[in-house]
């Protein structure tokens, strides 16, 4: 994600990086080489060049806006919704190391059995991470579980759900042992029951994308309407054809392509969430919850960019 200060006015024609240019420059270029072709020959052709009607074209931008802001609507809502998620799990996360004190007994810190606990749920949120972002989940597993603990949790086709299985077992063994009883139970299995919901929550995101067919449409009409508008404009716009169309193409290729980035929100495109730095967040804190020392530091921004 973008993190970067509010830029000023004679800025915002200048800046590069957290724009979406980079992405859809090759695209402008074709259309305003194209609007320049067809401007030229107009000019050589003069009254012998088609004269096209505006109002089709006037019709199909309008159309091609409100669809394009219908699919923008829906993908910053699957982006809105992702950052709910990975924020009520931070909440979940704290939840679950203010509650898991009463592990600590008599305890003047942190028990080892809740210190194993909140490791567990460090390795559950690192875990999910990958996944989402389609990482190597078993080299992460490997670096923050023990070689038991790990031989368990990949016995599941999905260790992030076999890491929660281990949580709950240790659960079920405080409760045997009576460190817990029923109520304290039920509200610390309450949180591991939250944490499955955001990671099934997530999954669902991440694998069931928009329709295929309403975005390969959108694709295709405005690399169509962008194709033919200087057809459209050159007799009126004359030698300013071809701006007004890099302009037009800058705006409807640019959300075209925003409308990409939002609707898969767990990359690691620029508009993408920062997964990293989330899940940096509740190491941080179920680390000084388990007593572990140094903390590790915040993910910062680099070249604006966090991801």
């Amino acid at each position: 994600m973008i993190v970067r200060p509010r830029p000023r006015l004679w800025e915002l024609f200048f800046i590069w990086k957290g724009s979406i240019i980079p992405q859809i420059l090759p695209q402008v270029l074709f259309a305003t080489a194209l609007a320049t072709a067809v401007t030229l020959v107009a000019e050589l052709a003069g009254p012998a060049f088609p004269d096209f009607a505006t109002g089709p074209f006037t019709f199909l931008g309008l159309s091609l806006s409100l669809f394009l802001g219908f699919r923008n609507n829906a993908c910053y809502d699957r982006w809105w919704e992702a950052r709910k998620l990975y924020g009520g799990l931070l909440i979940v996360m704290r939840n679950l190391a203010r509650e898991t004190q009463i592990l600590d007994g008599q305890s003047p810190g942190p028990s080892p059995r809740r210190k194993r606990v909140l490791e567990l749920a460090i390795a559950f949120t690192q875990t999910l991470t990958a996944k989402l972002r389609d990482r190597p989940i078993n080299e992460v597993a490997s670096a923050c579980l023990n070689a038991p603990d790990l031989a368990r949790a990949c016995q599941s086709h999905n260790i992030p759900d076999g890491i929660l299985g281990l949580i709950t077992a240790e659960l079920l063994a405080a409760r045997r042992d009576g460190t817990l009883d029923s109520v304290t139970y039920s509200g610390l299995a309450a949180q591991v029951n939250l944490m499955a919901h955001a990671q099934g929550c997530c999954e669902r995101l991440r694998a069931t994308p928009l329709p295929f067919a309403y975005t390969l449409l959108l694709h295709r009409t405005a690399h169509l309407f962008c194709g033919l508008i200087p057809f459209g404009m050159v007799h009126g716009l004359g030698f300013a054809t071809p701006l007004m169309t890099a302009i037009v193409a800058y705006t409807f290729f640019g959300l075209d392509a925003l409308g990409d980035q939002l609707e898969e929100p767990f990359g690691l495109e620029q508009n993408d969430l920062p997964l990293d730095a989330m899940t940096r967040s509740i190491e941080i804190d179920l680390a000084a919850a388990a007593g572990h020392h140094p903390l590790p530091e915040p993910l910062q921004p680099r070249d604006y960019l966090l991801l």
